[in-house]
């Protein structure tokens, strides 16, 4: 079987602009490459290609290797015939040679097996090539000799790291990053984030200092510092464009995305780091303000009509049609959030993040499943109460479980146990039970393994402290009177003045602190491993300004909007630009279906 790789980086060096658009050509370039020799001249045939990942494969599902390729795939250059994307049934085709871009994941690899078998069985040659994004895993290798093809089908990899959603947003498009490391442990998409960290080196220099918290965030970095050293030579000499890093990780319980909550659109650049209160406003004064623009035609001369067709009625069409677009998309919240059952929701939401009237919250949630609302929004709301509240009740645990698996199916028990298991939905244990078994375990053990135990005890009773920590770092605000949304003052304003994002909060402690020094007792109460380093030989541009306003904020297991709405707040308060890297955007909604076990 013949093997390949293509490209560690996805971009060059240098060019200008946002710092969004240096990362896509690279990676372009890199995947013509793999496909070079699959479709190298016309007595070969035309190429089909293949990609995705199957239909019912939760991970990847949103990821770039299964709902979209780039808009500049070099069809004709590399005489593609057609694009098909996998499904749950084979991609029927006369073509001699197929191509294959995929996931590195085992049904990904067992839907091109079942298609090169059929061609063998049926007595059909044709050439076979899969291309890995962004790495093969040995996995692949084991499953492709399982099948019988391994010396059928030679393979490439298409290191594609980093996609721009926007002018300071970038993905790694790892939707499955979440459940794999977090609840499974698999930790195979470490080397890949610590890849494309050292890709953000390349390509702005190397960072004076690095933060982070969490277990999978320093992970990441002693994995990326090794990378880095074999890669010296790949920013030897660069000034440093970005200043600061901070590595986050969902490891740590909090509120922040179980709370409700495109750059070239002029208007949703205007809005999209809005609270939604102040937008239908703007919405309206941009609409009388283009009616004036339109009404101007009225007295024209000809030639004046001339010059207003030829330079504005264009850009006033596009911008009407936007207008219209984004209108529309308010009428259509609007409908929902003026629902009672919505502001309802909200009152419950508001009620657990401040921890008072906790019976009645439990009483709307448990009304909430018996009516069979919705199973996300419930899933959420029992996510939210166990978080607030270090875990239920054993009791109310029980109780609430059985209401919901009865509402919604007994397949959800895997659902429950793998809340339970990362620590999202969790029942109390008593505090005494689990003291006295530990002490009398400890009198018959040495000392070293007793230590070993204590720790034991401490995670099966693991809790998120999120009362201490909201109350230590002031997370939910205190405001005499109304909280002003459309003048906010501080990053609360993204969940309406109730919460400000935890992995937002410590960004900001930390760049007022310029170290941990006085986040110990949160740190602590978040499970620590904190960590700050600085690159070497870049002391020198510790004071320089300009590197230091641009902060690359890296988030392991998912970003969402309302942290970056949050983030651009505060860089706009303090003079600062935060670019995000993120494994891929999320929500509640999203990490809660990585969680859910359902009928297949």
């Amino acid at each position: 079987m013949g093997g390949g790789r293509n490209g560690g980086v996805a971009g060059a060096p240098g060019g200008g602009g946002d710092e969004s658009e240096r990362c896509l050509p690279g990676a372009l370039q890199n995947l013509e490459l793999a496909l070079v020799g699959v479709a190298g001249g016309d007595d070969l045939g035309a190429l089909v290609i293949v990609w995705g990942t199957p239909c019912g494969s939760r991970a990847g599902h949103r990821s770039l290797g299964c709902h979209h390729l780039p808009p500049s795939l070099p069809e004709q250059q590399h005489e593609v015939d057609k694009l098909y994307r996998i499904e749950n049934k084979p991609a029927h085709s006369a073509s001699d040679q197929l191509c294959f871009l995929v996931r590195p994941r085992i049904r990904s690899v067992k839907y091109v097996a079942d298609i090169v078998n059929a061609d063998k069985a049926s007595g059909r040659t044709r050439k076979y090539k899969i291309i890995f994004s962004p790495q093969k895993f040995y996995t692949c290798e084991m499953v492709l000799e399982e099948e019988g093809i391994y010396g059928d089908v030679t393979w490439d990899e298409w290191s594609f790291y980093l996609l721009p959603l926007d002018d300071d947003i970038i993905s790694m498009e790892l939707p499955e990053f979440f459940r794999d490391y977090f609840l499974e442990g698999n930790q195979c998409w470490i080397s890949t984030v610590a890849q494309a960290l050292q890709l953000m080196s390349s390509l702005f220099g190397p960072f004076t200092r690095t933060y982070g918290i969490g277990r999978c965030a320093k992970m990441v970095h002693e994995v990326w510092r090794e990378v880095a050293e074999e890669s010296e030579g790949d920013s030897l000499g660069r000034k440093p464009e970005m200043g600061q890093v901070f590595l986050m990780d969902r490891g740590r319980g909090s509120g922040a995305h179980w709370a409700p909550g495109n750059a070239q659109d002029k208007v949703f650049n205007k809005i999209r780091n809005e609270h939604f209160s102040s937008v239908f406003g703007f919405l309206s004064q941009k609409a009388r303000n283009l009616q004036a623009q339109y009404d101007r035609r009225r007295g024209m001369d000809i030639k004046q009509m001339k010059t207003f067709v030829s330079q504005e009625l264009k850009g006033l069409k596009q911008e009407h049609r936007l207008l219209s677009l984004h209108i529309g998309a308010c009428e259509s919240i609007m409908k929902k959030k003026t629902k009672q059952d919505f502001q309802e929701l909200l009152k419950t939401e508001h009620a657990l993040l401040e921890g008072f009237a906790i019976r009645e919250s439990i009483g709307f949630i448990e009304e909430h499943i018996d009516r069979q609302v919705s199973p996300t929004d419930s899933l959420r709301l029992l996510c939210l109460l166990s978080i607030t509240e270090n875990g239920l009740s054993p009791k109310d645990y029980r109780s609430l479980r059985t209401q919901y698996l009865q509402s919604y199916g007994p397949e959800h028990l895997l659902t429950f146990h793998n809340l339970k298991r990362i620590g999202l939905l969790t029942e109390q244990v008593s505090g005494e039970t689990l003291t006295a078994v530990e002490s009398k375990v400890s009198k018959a053990v040495t000392d070293r393994a007793a230590g070993k135990l204590s720790d034991a005890f401490s995670s099966l009773a693991r809790k998120s402290n999120f009362r201490a920590v909201s109350k230590k770092l002031g997370l939910i605000p205190r405001v005499a009177g109304e909280y002003d949304l459309k003048v906010p003052q501080d990053m609360a304003y993204v969940f309406s003045g109730a919460y400000t994002p935890l992995s937002c909060k410590m960004v900001e402690q930390v760049l007022e602190r310029r170290s941990w020094q006085g986040l110990e007792e949160a740190v602590r109460l978040l499970s620590g491993n904190e960590f700050a380093a600085a690159a070497p030989g870049t002391a020198a541009e510790e004071n320089s300004w300009d590197s230091q306003r641009i902060i690359l904020a890296v988030f392991l297991g998912g970003c969402t909007f309302s942290e970056i709405s949050a983030l651009r707040f505060l860089g706009k308060e303090r003079g600062l630009r935060f670019v995000f890297l993120t494994t891929a955007i999320t929500s509640s909604a999203r990490l809660l279906e990585a969680m859910t076990e359902s009928r297949a």
